[in-house]
């Protein structure tokens, strides 16, 4: 993981304890959703998925 997720939106994404980006939450509060969308925009190996 290059952590671009975790410095664009860090209410949302934060490293795990194996040193990966993760999601720290289920449901995106709508406050996040424009850093979320740019995390996602902006992941150089497209790890983000939007559902």
């Amino acid at each position: 993981s290059c952590g671009l997720c975790v410095d664009t939106c860090p209410d949302i994404f934060d490293w795990n304890n194996d040193g990966k980006a993760n999601v720290q939450v289920e449901t995106i509060p709508d406050e996040a959703e424009d850093c979320s969308l740019e995390a996602l925009e902006g992941c150089p190996v497209e790890a983000i998925q939007k559902s």
